[in-house]
């Protein structure tokens, strides 16, 4: 589905081939196995998953850009209302995901909204800016399912607009656009070489999620472990199947305040793959002794060793200050299977510092 055609909605190299027991579709590129029944509200083991292919990879102010893709999926978009499906076209070929990196630290920034452009034989066939989307073994990633003119080689230029997060450290000096162009070579035949992994019915649907896929040389989007975040880790707290980590550093010289504040930052993360949650809105209350402290928004940001956060300059943050968070807006990304229960109602956290 295109960001365009709303009105789709219906209600190469080998990086990794997923492995496991399991049985293989006939036809995995032309439909889906029925959803589970009774999915939790929580991240759950989907019906199958898939391997994925890479078509080439290249090299442009700072940035890196890899082009992979897999079988067509559904997925679900957020809506207002909640989630909505979008089921798989008759006539889409693959699902494409050109993955972009920064070059110097490997972190997948979510705000450079990649346009593609797709030609063959200087004939335009498709052009449209791949969703944000969430995914079990794929993490966090901009893909569409898109529709080719059967065997053949095309030429897919990937566009990457200047960043609209904050960023610090090195990670602000990377600041300009970037285009990357290659030559994909599309046959049937390779893409049904792609694994597609059924998970067994007693297991689907089930809570837990399948394991991120090493992707070898393309970096993941993990955010750290909270024993790896730098700072003073405060504890963490759960919502919506999301684990919120609370970190404090004492200087904030690094993220736009002065060497006498405190930095305050919330690290959210998905449960089992600690996956990224970009693109939420969050608000912090900090009160100490009933009082308020502090009572504002926390700001997107990423940085080298916080990774992708959200974040804010306080004046002081002492033992058993107590800390709200509100998610004014959950991640407003699409889901794969196995995520589109979870990270929707997210209940305001309470937790003592």
């Amino acid at each position: 589905m295109r960001r365009r055609d709303v009105l789709r909605v219906a209600g190469s190299t080998s990086i990794v081939g997923l492995a496991g027991c399991a049985s293989v579709f006939e036809t995995p590129s032309a439909s889906a196995p029925p959803m589970a029944g009774n999915r939790p509200d929580t991240v759950y083991h989907p019906t199958h998953y898939e391997g994925m292919k890479m078509a080439g990879m290249k090299q442009q102010d700072g940035y890196k850009c890899a082009l992979t893709y897999s079988y067509p999926h559904r997925f679900w978009l957020m809506k207002p209302n909640g989630t909505t499906k979008v089921d798989i076209q008759s006539a889409d070929s693959v699902h494409i995901m050109p993955v972009v990196w920064d070059a110097q630290t490997g972190i997948i920034p979510p705000d450079i909204n990649p346009q593609l452009t797709i030609t063959q034989n200087g004939e335009s066939i498709d052009q449209f800016a791949p969703w944000p989307m969430l995914s079990q073994p794929m993490g966090f990633h901009f893909g569409d399912n898109a529709q080719l003119q059967g065997d053949g080689t095309y030429t897919v230029e990937v566009s990457i607009g200047g960043p609209s997060t904050r960023r610090t450290g090195s990670l602000a000096e990377n600041q300009g656009n970037a285009s990357f162009e290659f030559e994909f070579e599309f046959s049937e035949s390779t893409l049904d070489e792609i694994s597609y992994t059924d998970i067994s019915d007693d297991k689907e649907g089930t809570r837990g999620a399948v394991d991120l896929m090493d992707m070898e040389m393309i970096p993941d989007s993990q955010v750290p472990t909270p024993d790896a975040l730098p700072g003073d880790v405060r504890g963490s707290e759960t919502t919506g199947d999301a684990r919120f980590v609370v970190t404090v550093l004492e200087d904030a010289s690094r993220f736009g305040g002065d060497g006498e504040q405190k930095y305050l930052a919330v690290s959210p993360r998905t449960p089992y793959n600690r996956t990224m949650l970009p693109m939420m809105s969050l608000s912090v209350i900090l009160q100490r002794d009933g009082a308020s402290v502090f009572d504002g928004i926390l700001q997107s940001t990423i940085n080298p060793e916080l990774r992708y956060h959200y974040g804010t300059t306080v004046s002081d943050v002492q033992t058993g200050d107590e800390l709200t968070i509100t998610v004014d807006s959950p991640p407003q990304t699409a889901r794969h299977e196995g995520y589109e229960t979870a990270f929707v109602d997210m209940p305001e956290i309470q937790m003592t510092l």
